[in-house]
């Protein structure tokens, strides 16, 4: 259940976490399951707290996010998840300037939090200069068990949002999917675009991100698949500057459906990544553009062939328990 602070309504007991969740990842998951396993272990209700805007966003004026799920997205995801509540928590500055343990005790008081797990490498409280420790003291005072969360590794690697941040500014699409258990997707509205993609037999539709926020990968060509409603269609997609057409340093985002000839200008759709096929390159002339484009087609085809059937929900069947 989400629910909004300014809504919520008195909450039974709980066992809850605290953080930004930004991409609801794997490795999100595995801690929102060791906050589900310790609240059914103490016969307490679970309870996730989150932000609707990034705390940064309110601290620094300029900051431009570069995120990994809008705030529908995240709370979807969240929503599928085990955990019985989920508080909508406005960052403030007034919230800013809380002391650890000020904000643990409004925790307490406000939203009957009885256990908190804290993310391994989580801070909180003005300037985040206390610790661990200090939140173990802190609680003993408040009546409140303190209890460190795991993270999920793999391969050595830590799975977090920095990291498939990384990974999507370096265009590595399918490590990044793999880490946050689903396809990374832009969605946005078909807008008009140069229309030389079409005189060349490649017409794309250019898109406009509904999020601005969002992350967009690295620059160059992808293949995708585009979904309008519920239908999913193969789609080769280009992210870049187009210097072969000498368009500018704008970067644009246009995906070619393959096998498809609809009128779909100003309607919604939603891309997810699956491949990066190649940088972005500069051609002499339209006809060695498009006879990359030709090449490209085919390679598109071939990695899309092996791919599974959609699924709607992240997969956590590979996650391991965190006992």
């Amino acid at each position: 259940m989400i629910l909004a602070d300014s809504t919520y309504q008195k909450l039974p007991p709980c066992a809850a976490t605290i953080g930004c969740f930004d991409g609801v990842h794997r490795g999100h998951r595995f801690l929102i399951r060791q906050v589900c396993e310790t609240a059914k272990k103490e016969g307490l209700r679970s309870l996730l707290i989150t932000f609707p805007v990034h705390p940064r966003q309110v601290m620094q004026a300029d900051y431009q996010p570069q995120l990994l799920s809008c705030l529908k997205q995240k709370e979807d995801l969240l929503e599928q998840s085990e955990a019985d509540y989920c508080i909508l928590l406005p960052f403030t500055r007034e919230l800013s300037r809380l002391t650890a343990r000020d904000f643990m005790c409004m925790l307490h008081e406000r939203y009957t939090v009885q256990t908190l797990v804290i993310g391994y490498d989580h801070r909180f409280g003005h300037n985040r200069s206390e610790g661990f420790e200090d939140y173990c003291r802190y609680g003993k005072e408040l009546g409140m068990k303190i209890i460190r969360a795991r993270a999920l590794t793999e391969r050595g690697t830590t799975i977090s949002s920095t990291v498939i941040r990384d990974l999507l500014k370096k265009g590595k699409t399918e490590q990044a999917n793999h880490f946050l258990g689903y396809p990374y997707y832009i969605s946005g509205t078909v807008v008009d675009g140069y229309k030389v993609g079409r005189r060349l037999g490649f017409p794309t539709a250019n898109l406009k991100p509904s999020c601005p926020e969002k992350l967009i990968p690295e620059i160059g060509v992808y293949a995708v698949h585009v979904y309008l409603g519920e239908n999913r269609h193969k789609g080769m997609l280009n992210i870049g500057r187009r210097p072969t057409l000498d368009n500018g340093p704008e970067i644009s985002i246009e995906v070619h459906i393959l096998d498809f000839h609809e009128d779909i200008y100003y309607k919604e759709i939603k891309i997810e990544f699956v491949s990066r096929i190649r940088s972005e390159m500069k051609f002499n002339g339209l006809n060695e553009l498009t006879a990359q484009l030709e090449s490209d087609r085919t390679t598109v085809r071939e990695v899309l062939s092996k791919q599974p059937l959609p699924h709607s929900e992240p997969d956590a069947a590979s996650e391991p328990s965190w006992k």
